[in-house]
């Protein structure tokens, strides 16, 4: 029988960009965050119309996607 290792390879790629290794979720140790529901059903029928996603919102994403991957 043969015991396989871990399946991702430790690496300069892994270990020296930060965008290569998915942010840990927090646990919320404060107050409750208010579930804002109008926003939430605004939101909601916006996608359901199709014009939540406008060229300025892909525009935004685009740029913020560039500047993480940009090397340190």
């Amino acid at each position: 029988m043969h015991r396989h290792g871990p399946c991702t390879l430790k690496g300069p790629v892994t270990l020296e960009y930060p965008w290569w290794n998915p942010p840990r979720k927090r646990k919320r140790s404060g107050p409750e965050v208010e579930i804002r529901a109008d926003l939430v059903a605004r939101v909601r029928r916006e996608i359901a119309e199709g014009t939540y996603e406008t060229p300025e919102k892909w525009e935004a994403a685009l740029e913020r996607l560039a500047q993480a991957m940009r090397l340190p």
